[in-house]
């Protein structure tokens, strides 16, 4: 959830409040329309006793019906980010019908609810019925992951409705933990909760009533951290918060945390916080991302800083610097949609592009590519190659599923789509900043008295030209509009009222500034970003990517697919260098793209035989072959293949 009705102290530019603009047509308004097809898809699992058992679980604590506790520990949690998901559509469409039936869900969710405020349905089960289960006994059992996304959820229905209903439920479940965290305080006993969305929950319960107490417990329990005795990096608690250097351990759980202390940072200005916060977002962003902005590259592993021996387990980690490999890249979705909520905090404490060049690239690429794009078929891990066999088992899939075993990242996904016209605008005192290029329109109001009309036009990320309209509605200050120039840009142009100006490689990730005057009643500002095809080399510690290259068109990664070429193998293709490929305009599954077009190379090696590890390397010979290329986020809606985004590449 994006939207504050209270302006944070130490933030440089603030939200618009959730009904301020909407996507109009392009890509995120077909994003947005999907989004109704996944809040459908993933209603319908959660509901079913068969398969996710989250609904039921609820009924069962609530004492509606008998039965036992099923599915995940986190469903709850999980529940509660779909029903954000569920409250902005309903929303946007005004379909009261929804409604009422999120009012019934808010009346389920209070029965379950203890006198003491305690509220996750696994334990009040197990508590009741005697069998071994009870309150805060295991870490990861996501209790207080589910009282977060409670608060935050809670916060979005009183600021979206009105009503204080649900308000009054994380109220009192933060009560509880305030209780429990006092205690921990004066004892000294403390445990690191995983996944600590608490942290970004009780700061919005703050910012939504204004009580000092949840700002003074969302401050409590990180300082909490420090006190935790045999701490790993799995949980980035083995050491102080404020000395952390690198990005470590399960990559969730760091993006959780990192973006709580960034809401801590904009209410209370701590500036050893931001040091620590621009020290870590540096490693992350300088040697452990991914060309999608997927992040975690490690299915399981061990921590390459604590002591290998004793710090025991990392799962879906963050490993070395440049550690970034492709098939078996883990990059789980929710370590995704965590960065996109740090990068967009980071953003609110100092406005600078390339927070909102990393959130169009993960929202773009990883988010869109780990949903299919009808909506209702999703990825857990985001892989960057796929083969045609692996001699090994992974853990998640390979293609996309309707259900996973571990569900939380599709409800996750459907709350950040859903939301993602929040990402469209933020404002200052006399400033609009645009982060996410799309269609959209809306009407904005300043501290300095300017309310006027907006209005972009665009068919971006597949078209370079956005024309923005902006007309003032009342108020005579003059206001300004910065313009992200993504540092993708190296060429462009910016007309303002028939006046021209050129982009060149210096203006390349950062902000351009467009002042509307005192005297304008109306403004137009045209955009135009070249948008060649380009070719990306990694650095040379990504081993896996040495002498290969990624193909870009302005904010997509696109990859090549075993329908889009004729040979056997993906694995025989090589890019000549010199080659330029060109646009074509596709549809996959109803949805309109943009692909590129042309020709690459392929080996025909003598006495090649795929099935040595090693073996002398004889004569061989080049051939062209005409290829196409997708959007790396419409990968794996036709049926199962190979699928590449790193291929070997040929100098001339």
């Amino acid at each position: 959830m994006l939207t504050n009705t209270k302006k944070s102290a130490f933030a440089k530019v603030h939200p618009l409040s959730w009904d301020s603009i909407s996507w109009t047509d392009g890509l995120w308004a077909d994003v947005e329309k999907t989004s109704q097809n996944t809040i459908s898809h993933i209603q319908e699992l959660f509901e079913s006793s068969e398969i996710s058992h989250v609904v039921e679980n609820f009924k069962v604590c609530s004492g509606d019906h008998e039965g036992e506790f099923g599915g995940t520990d986190f469903g709850d949690g999980d529940f509660y980010k779909w029903l954000e998901a569920f409250l902005y559509n309903a929303a946007k469409t005004d379909n009261q019908a929804a409604f009422i039936e999120i009012d019934d869900y808010i009346d389920l969710v209070g029965r379950c609810q203890l006198e003491d405020g305690y509220i996750s349905t696994k334990q009040i089960i197990g508590e009741r019925q005697d069998n071994g289960i009870k309150r805060f006994n295991d870490i990861n059992d996501f209790e207080v992951y589910n009282f977060g996304h409670l608060f935050t959820v809670a916060c979005l229905h009183n600021r979206i409705t009105g009503k204080t209903n649900f308000l009054d439920i994380a109220e009192k479940a933060a009560l509880y933990l305030d209780k429990m965290y006092e205690e921990n305080q004066r004892t000294g006993e403390v445990q690191t909760a995983v996944c600590p969305s608490h942290y970004m929950g009780l700061v919005e319960l703050y910012r939504t009533t204004n009580n000092e107490k949840y700002l003074n417990l969302a401050k409590l329990a990180i300082e909490l951290r420090d006190l935790v005795t045999n701490g790993t990096d799995d949980n980035q608690d083995r050491l102080p918060l404020k000395e952390h250097k690198k990005i470590i351990g399960h990559a969730v759980r760091a993006n959780y945390l990192y973006a709580g202390v960034s809401d801590l940072y904009l209410e209370q200005g701590d500036a050893e916080y931001k040091e620590m916060l621009d020290r870590v977002w540096r490693n992350l962003i300088d040697k452990k991302i991914y060309i999608t902005g997927g992040c975690g590259a490690l299915y399981n592993g061990t921590s390459p800083y604590g002591n290998f021996f004793e710090d025991g387990m990392v799962h879906q980690a963050y490993g070395y610097e440049y550690q970034l490999p492709n098939v078996t890249a883990y990059n789980e979705t929710c370590a995704a949609i965590g960065n996109v909520m740090w990068a967009y905090r980071m953003f609110q404490i100092e406005p600078k592009a390339e927070y909102f060049d990393i959130i169009e690239k993960t929202m773009l690429n990883t988010n869109l590519a780990a949903m299919n794009l009808n909506g209702d078929k999703f990825f857990y891990e985001n892989m960057l190659r796929r083969t045609k066999k692996l001699d090994y088992d992974l853990i998640w899939p390979l293609t996309r599923e309707s259900y996973i075993s571990s569900f939380c990242c599709p409800p996750n996904l459907a709350r950040v789509l859903a939301e993602a016209f929040e990402y469209a605008y933020t404002v200052s005192d006399d400033t609009v900043w645009i982060g996410l290029y799309g269609g959209n329109k809306g009407e904005i109001s300043l501290d300095n008295g300017a309310k006027f009309s907006i209005e972009q036009v665009t068919d971006y990320p597949f078209s370079g030209k956005i024309a923005l309209k902006v007309t003032r509605i009342s108020g005579t200050a003059p206001f300004n509009i910065n313009l992200r120039i993504p540092n993708w840009v190296q060429k462009g142009s910016i007309t303002i009222n028939n006046e021209q100006q050129k982009i060149d490689g210096k203006m390349s990730g950062t902000y351009h500034s467009v002042t509307i005057s005192e005297s304008d009643s109306e403004g137009k500002i045209e955009v135009v970003f070249d948008m060649p095809v380009r070719y990306t080399i990694a650095h040379p510690y990504v081993e896996e990517n040495t002498n290969q290259v990624a193909i870009e068109r302005g904010p997509l990664v696109y990859c090549m697919e075993t329908p889009d070429c004729s040979l056997e193998t993906l694995d025989n293709c090589l890019v000549d260098a010199t080659t330029e490929f060109s646009t074509e305009p596709y549809e996959l599954c109803g949805s309109k793209m943009m692909a590129l077009k042309g020709t690459m190379l392929h080996k025909e090696m003598e006495h090649y035989d795929g099935k040595q590890l090693y073996q002398t390397l004889n004569q061989v010979e080049l051939k062209k072959t005409e290829v196409r290329l997708v959007p790396y986020f419409a990968w794996d809606n036709r049926g199962y293949g190979e699928m590449k985004i790193w291929m070997p590449v040929l100098y001339r």
